[in-house]
């Protein structure tokens, strides 16, 4: 019986992924244990234990980016965390830790190196995070899901998918998506969406150039984050919605999306062969813009610089761009030649690679 460490969360970029390889040993491995090291602030608090798995709290200790009072007591809590870590591997006997990056990850590959477990990481931005390179310097085995990141050892496998997403036939389950969200199965979909809890610009542009996407003869699903309050227009054919909890769905059903480039979006829309615009989140490292660099290069989209996205520009670039239908067909082949829908299977192939070796 081998038990799994699976470390990582805060975001959906690296919950998810997490998610995808837990159930996939799970339903592989009976006598498998999965255990999964996260904060109590993160995404993970809620995701890890409604899928079944029991999630083990690690206090959040980010690292200090200038001196001050609060970073003298970094080392401290962060040594507490590695040691509270080493006493879960040495206690629940755990024959491998992967980690997916994100604040905890790091006492994680810590914790492992000292008590000589195997280090598994998987990193999910094509602009590497802090934790994982820093663990890519404790083992060979370091899968990343855009090749060209820039991590030592990196070794190609893609994104790890929900399974929902990685098993989804868009063409067979169409009619009951499109159903599920009352379109109209004679009118193309454009998807927008920021997130679980949304992006103000993106919400506020197509907001205002509704009338305009559906005068050229689309339907726009708009799924606006929880977080949006949003009133709706009640403009025909322009669908708001706050939260969606079936995305397979909304991806068998659009034709075209407006999205930020988050890794698992650009994951998701490029494994599914649907084009899109892209419109990098403005603030942080600048990864956004590198995860979708890959599938721009191949035709498969169309990036815009978050403050000019207006709807200046969706009324003229972007309703120009939906009226071209064999730019659009063909934007979803380039789009599908960069996605990869068995990075789970690969990902889960390393881990057991690094049990063995």
């Amino acid at each position: 019986m081998t038990t799994y460490l699976l470390a990582g969360g805060g975001t959906a970029g690296h919950v998810n992924p997490l998610l995808a390889v837990a159930d996939r040993i799970r339903a592989t491995e009976a006598d498998a244990t999965v255990l999964v090291l996260g904060t109590a602030e993160g995404l993970e608090s809620r995701l890890v234990p409604a899928r079944g798995y029991e999630l083990i709290i690690v206090p959040r200790v980010p690292f200090p980016r200038r001196l001050n009072r609060a970073a003298l007591g970094f080392l401290p809590r962060f040594n507490a965390a590695v040691r509270g870590v080493a006493t879960v591997i040495r206690s629940r006997k755990v024959d491998v830790v992967v980690g997916f990056g994100g604040y905890v990850s790091t006492p994680a590959y810590l914790a492992a190196r000292r008590a000589g477990v195997p280090i598994v990481i998987h990193e999910a931005n094509a602009k590497p995070g802090l934790a994982n390179k820093l663990g890519a310097r404790l083992t060979r085995h370091v899968a990343v899901a855009f090749a060209g990141t820039p991590i030592r050892n990196a070794r190609f496998v893609g994104m790890p998918l929900r399974p929902e997403i990685e098993q989804l036939d868009r063409a067979s389950v169409r009619a009951e998506a499109l159903a599920f969200f009352n379109l109209l199965p004679d009118r193309p979909v454009l998807l927008v969406t920021g997130g679980s809890l949304g992006a103000r610009s993106l919400n506020a542009t197509i907001l205002a150039s509704a009338p305009a996407l559906v005068a050229a003869g689309w339907q726009v699903l708009h799924i606006t984050g929880v977080r949006a309050g949003i009133t709706d227009p009640e403009v025909p054919n322009y669908h708001l919605v706050a939260y969606c909890d079936r995305m397979d769905l909304a991806l068998a059903a659009c034709d075209f999306a407006v999205t930020r480039a988050g890794s698992a979006t650009v994951s998701e829309l490029c494994a599914l062969g649907i084009p899109a615009v892209y419109v990098p989140y403005p603030v942080g490292n600048g990864e956004q813009r590198f995860n979708a660099a890959p599938v721009l290069a191949a035709g498969g989209g169309v990036l815009v610089r978050d403050g000019d996205f207006v709807p200046a520009w969706v009324r003229g670039e972007l309703v120009d761009l939906l009226g071209d239908r064999a730019r659009l067909a063909a934007m979803g082949l380039a789009a599908a030649s960069e996605g990869a829908l068995d990075g789970t299977a690969r990902m889960v192939e390393l881990i057991h690679q690094a049990l063995t070796t």
